[in-house]
């Protein structure tokens, strides 16, 4: 009996992903490219339903990707290293979830072998499981 090698998800920390492992965690729900205003006196963030100008909502991706930083410099890159720490990440991202859970949910591309259903992404959100 061959037994299977597990996902790299189940085998290693965000830490130690390569950059390609990385990026495919990123379920393209397009949760992160909304904008997002965060009140000056709280903590409290207010999700809108405007999205930035580099998503393309049929391809599920952004079209300036490698250079998006440099374009919109309020676009920020999630890493390993500081995914922990920000506050505004919706509860069904895919990096929060693996990040906090160590598994991906069973809706994830990875685990499906198909890209996201774009009646489920922006802005409504997806379960975490």
């Amino acid at each position: 009996m061959q037994m299977t090698a597990q996902p790299f998800w189940k085998t290693k920390k965000p830490s130690e992903f390569t950059p390609a492992e990385w990026e495919s965690v990123c379920a393209h729900c397009g949760q992160c490219c909304l904008l997002k205003i965060q009140d000056e006196d709280g903590e409290e963030v207010f999700y809108t339903k405007v999205i930035c100008r580099h998503f393309d909502d049929a391809g599920r991706l952004c079209k300036c990707y490698a250079n998006r930083c440099a374009l919109v410099p309020e676009c920020l890159r999630l890493t390993p290293q500081n995914i922990a720490g920000i506050s505004w990440i919706p509860d069904s991202c895919a990096y929060k979830i693996l990040f906090e859970t160590g598994s991906l949910p069973s809706w994830h591309p990875l685990i499906t072998g198909r890209p996201l259903d774009s009646r489920r992404a922006v802005p409504a959100g997806l379960p975490r499981d």
